[in-house]
């Protein structure tokens, strides 16, 4: 078999033969005769971000019957976990069991395979992440699901047909502006702006009180061997060298931050340093964040050459993420507001569509820290928060649902991202099936009967 029969037979095309056509796309070799400003689409249902919570949402929506497209703004799948090279997963656990169940646990369950070198298959909590691994995987993923990708684009903006309805989305990549329709959208961009642009109320954070993001890095040709036997780097641990060369003065960059993870022979990827005072809806911020976080780096691989160089003297940094790590921005209003008190009782609730338990992990000056679960608690996720008021047929997922700014602490991270993605993606199917694609509307128990027969974790 050829190299291009091998391609072909793998499905390792992007979008499909059929959406290609749909869309518009010439032949490979043919010139383009225009560029289509308007596009009349075949997918029921269109995703905005191959992230966490639009993976789960595609798939599930596939699943349940419709016809799916992502509309991914880098070059492969996951988010945080490939492109923002966050370097573990946050904990699975509620210190006694898996809570992330259904698609999340999948997820979870396939990355192992990625990191058999490093870490005890037993691992739950903090499990490492190989980034390139995972990004086949998700390709894989969404090729058996039947779901179509398009890489390398963004939503430029929303058209209405009536006070409450999304009609399309104008999407920009190398064919100029494309109009997709579909039934049912699902806002998974992070920022929440499919949601914004259409009208749905927000929330945010001053930028004095947002959360502050982080620039994730790897870092190469480290002993491997002396950095299991040296001293944690974590800033829990006082003997951090972190903490001595903080107190130098010669590192002026570096915070305490340090998360680190083992994630392949002589590899360590870090979580660390804190760009603040960051606002993702503006691309003049963003765009200040990316050096600085590249700086930062470089002083993190510096500072553990000078302060642990029988496991750093040698190593280098060797990349850094394409992706700002961002823990706060927009926050959609939407039937319900999940808040900080609910966290703190545990609360459950009758539309509830998976179970969360990890603690409150907020990154800026001054924010209050709370008191952690204990073994075996949680609380209900209600699919409330996903449905942005005043719009019929939107959904959002992962950390632009409808939380208070310290509750999103909690729900921001990658596991609850893939459960909320999920609940969304089959209520979209629902949505188009039974109530003339209105979100609000759908049989919330028939949902959660539904996610519960695909394994998900629900009271």
């Amino acid at each position: 078999m050829d190299r291009r029969e091998f391609i072909k037979k793998a499905g390792l095309l992007g979008v499909s033969t059929v959406a290609a056509s749909a869309v518009g796309v010439p032949a490979f070799g043919a010139p383009a005769k225009q560029r289509r400003q308007a596009v009349k689409s075949d997918w029921d249902v269109v995703v905005i971000g191959g992230g966490p919570s639009g993976i789960a949402a595609a798939i599930s929506a596939s699943r349940e019957g419709s016809r799916v497209l992502v509309i991914e703004r880098t070059g492969c799948l996951g988010g945080m976990s490939t492109s923002g090279m966050v370097p573990a997963w946050c904990p699975y656990t509620d210190k006694e069991k898996i809570i992330y169940k259904g698609i999340a646990e999948r997820v979870f369950n396939i990355s192992k395979k990625g990191v058999t070198l490093v870490e005890s298959p037993n691992k739950r909590d903090w499990s490492a992440i190989n980034a390139e691994y995972m990004k086949r995987e998700f390709d894989k993923m969404l090729k058996e699901a039947g779901v179509d990708v398009l890489f390398f684009s963004f939503v430029a903006g929303v058209e209405k047909s009536s006070k409450n309805t999304v009609e399309a989305i104008t999407v920009a990549n190398k064919d100029g502006l494309t109009t997709y329709k579909a039934k049912v959208f699902i806002d998974c961009s992070g920022d929440g702006d499919v949601a914004a642009w259409a009208g749905a109320e927000v929330m945010k954070s001053t930028i004095d009180e947002v959360q502050s993001s982080t620039l994730c890095f790897l870092i190469a040709n480290v002993d491997t061997e002396a950095y299991k036997k040296g001293p944690s780097l974590h800033s829990s641990n006082k003997r951090s060298p972190i903490y001595a060369a903080m107190a130098s003065g010669k590192y002026p960059l570096l915070d305490e931050n340090l998360n680190n993870t083992l994630v392949a022979p002589g590899v360590i990827q870090f979580n660390a340093g804190h760009v603040t005072h960051i606002d993702s809806t503006n691309p003049e911020s963003l765009s200040g964040a990316m050096p600085i976080g590249r700086q930062i780096a470089e002083q993190y691989c510096e500072m553990l050459r000078e302060y642990h160089p029988a496991a750093f003297g040698n190593a280098s940094v060797v990349n850094t993420a394409q992706l700002l790590g961002v823990r706060e921005s927009r926050r959609i209003v939407g039937d319900y507001i999940f808040t900080v008190e609910d966290w703190l009782a545990r609360k459950s609730f009758e539309d509830e569509i998976g179970r969360n338990c990890y603690y409150i992990d907020r990154h800026n000056d001054g924010a209050k820290h709370y008191p952690r679960y204990g073994k075996g608690e949680s609380h209900g996720i209600p699919y409330r928060l996903l449905t942005p008021k005043g719009l019929k047929n939107v959904l959002v997922a992962g950390r632009c649902i409808s939380a208070d700014s310290a509750a999103i602490g909690s729900l921001r991270v990658m596991p609850p991202c893939f459960v909320t993605g999920e609940a969304a993606g089959m209520a979209a199917n629902h949505a188009i099936k039974s109530s003339n694609c209105d979100v609000h509307a759908i049989d919330v128990q028939y949902l959660r009967k539904r996610l519960k027969e695909e394994g998900q974790n629900i009271i």
